[in-house]
């Protein structure tokens, strides 16, 4: 009944798997397999002439097999790229039982299944880097069909590059899609590249709460969960910036955390509700100090992932030299929406909506009515690196107040290619003015905003012994992994991206090379 349904090509596998274990083969054994290389070296240090890698232990996937009688080629992959080997049955059975060669490696090996190498490097008559076996061991064996990808001629033929099958089964799509390896390779290395910059500056790397019994730190909708022995309700964090400064007050000079941040928001091509941020907190520094640390380090991150700083992001040429364009955001509202909102109460914007066709429901206040025509005239003219600043107060409830004008705030976010990579701040650090703007989210959560904000009167209370004049940032990862990789999607950048409930399994695309 188990095996119902399962294809012909997979019945047949689970038939060599039990081939093999009546053979005396473990398909699956439990000793550890010495790997002295990998693929990668082989390639970039290789020398016939100095006759190196004479004992290679390598271990990988087969990709590809030509068996020819007494001797034959796979060609094996591992982490960093394939190789080929050659395989001679008197080789690897030197003695008169040629079982592992003409029944276990023609019959019972698949396209997929794992196997550790040992033998030496040499340069084919045809010209070509292989490894000569002189053993083989099977290390795991296989037992779904690759969806295998064949290139001939500089052609690719039967990709895996269905989207839904790929993220559903990232760990295939790994496999047989190398340049998908890559992707993520860059991810380490664009955290990497920005740990090293805040070390160097001497900030300290921390972490803060997941769960948190008050959402704070950004307005967006949390998800909540409910812990049995306190019987209280739990919310993921949307942010980790109220914490974070809580660290500043207790006497750090500067903090910062890689956090995975929760919102229950809506999913497209450049949002996922789970997603990483980096979030950085800066002592005595202010947010025009902020936009020349952003642009120094973006500068380091685009060199460290492309070699330039100079490259293409969805068509568009984007250079992420410094200095970056500085625009204020009402202006920018004049300037591409052609209104000038500077002085407009809630109706009037209201109306202003109404008039440039904007969608505006009556829950939305002040903030949200400014920012749906920043978002709808303004954000898609923004391609090179630009600094939106001085934000409304009412967009933004944890922003010092503008030393020149009361009525907006020391914030910025950085756009690219029309989208927000980067939101700063000099942080509010006066506790009554902070209470009042919590005061101010609570009455929109009353009109129903459930995006609006609690008041956390913790952190207020922390203020109230005294934050010092305190820059801030937030960047998220997964956007910045985009651009600096050139991917449409936030579905390519992240390993398991959330995915709509499947109502069955996943059907993979069969094939097998041989």
């Amino acid at each position: 009944m188990e095996n119902l349904d399962l294809n012909e090509q997979e019945l047949n596998r689970r038939a060599s798997l039990q081939q093999m274990k009546d053979l005396g083969i473990n398909p699956y054994p439990a000793q550890a397999y010495n790997v002295n290389t990998t693929t990668e070296i082989i390639k970039n240090e290789f020398d016939p002439e100095k006759g190196n890698f004479k004992e290679v232990s390598i271990a990988g996937r087969i990709m590809s097999r030509r068996i020819m009688g007494a001797a034959s080629f796979i060609e094996l992959q591992d982490e960093f790229g394939k190789i080929q080997v050659y395989i001679k049955r008197d080789e690897i059975c030197p003695d008169e039982d040629k079982t592992m060669y003409n029944t276990v490696f023609k019959k019972l090996l698949d396209i997929g299944d794992i196997i550790g190498i040992e033998g030496y490097a040499f340069i084919t008559q045809t010209g070509q880097l292989s490894i000569h076996a002189k053993s083989l061991t099977v290390l795991s064996k296989s037992l779904r069909v690759l969806p295998i990808v064949k290139e001939k001629e500089g052609e690719i033929y039967d990709a895996f590059s269905d989207p839904e099958l790929r993220y559903r089964m990232r760990y295939v799509d790994l496999i047989v899609n190398p340049q998908v390896r890559d992707t993520f390779a860059k991810r380490t290395k664009i955290i990497t590249t920005m740990r090293n910059y805040f070390n160097e500056h001497g900030y300290l790397e921390v972490e803060t709460p997941i769960l948190q019994s008050i959402p704070g730190g950004a307005t967006a909708r949390p998800f909540i969960t409910h812990h049995n022995t306190l019987d209280i309700p739990l919310y993921l964090r949307i942010a980790n910036e109220l914490y974070l400064k809580r660290l500043i007050v207790g006497g750090f000079s500067g903090v910062y955390e890689f956090a995975k941040d929760f919102r229950n928001e809506g999913m497209d091509r450049t949002h996922n509700p789970e997603f990483t941020c980096m979030e950085i907190y800066v002592a005595y520094k202010d947010y025009k100090w902020m936009m020349e640390f952003v642009e120094e380090m973006m500068e380091r991150v685009a060199l460290a992932i492309n070699g330039k700083t100079k490259f293409d992001v969805w068509g568009n040429e984007i250079e992420f030299k410094k200095p970056y364009r500085r625009l204020p955001m009402l202006d920018a509202i004049k300037e591409y929406a052609g209104i000038d909102i500077s002085n407009m109460d809630e109706a009037q914007l209201r109306e202003a909506c109404r008039q440039l066709h904007i969608d505006a429901d009556p829950t939305m206040g002040v903030g949200k009515l400014i920012d749906a025509i920043f978002g709808e005239y303004c954000e898609k003219h923004l391609i090179q690196p630009t600094y939106i600043i001085d934000y409304p107060v009412e967009m933004s409830p944890l922003t010092k107040r503008h030393r020149d004008n009361p009525k907006l705030t020391e914030r910025f976010e950085l756009f690219v290619n029309g989208k927000e990579m980067a939101n700063a701040y000099s942080e509010l650090n006066d506790p009554i003015d902070q209470l009042g703007r919590f005061q101010d989210q609570l009455k929109l959560k009353d009109k129903g905003d459930d995006e609006a904000m609690f008041i956390d009167m913790d952190f207020v209370r922390a203020l109230e012994f005294g934050m010092p004049p305190t820059s801030g940032l937030g960047i998220g990862i997964d956007r910045l992994t985009m651009f600096m990789t050139n991917s449409t999607s936030i579905q390519d950048v992240l390993f398991f991206p959330q995915m709509k409930p499947q109502k069955s399994a996943p059907k993979e695309e069969e094939s097998e090379q041989e």
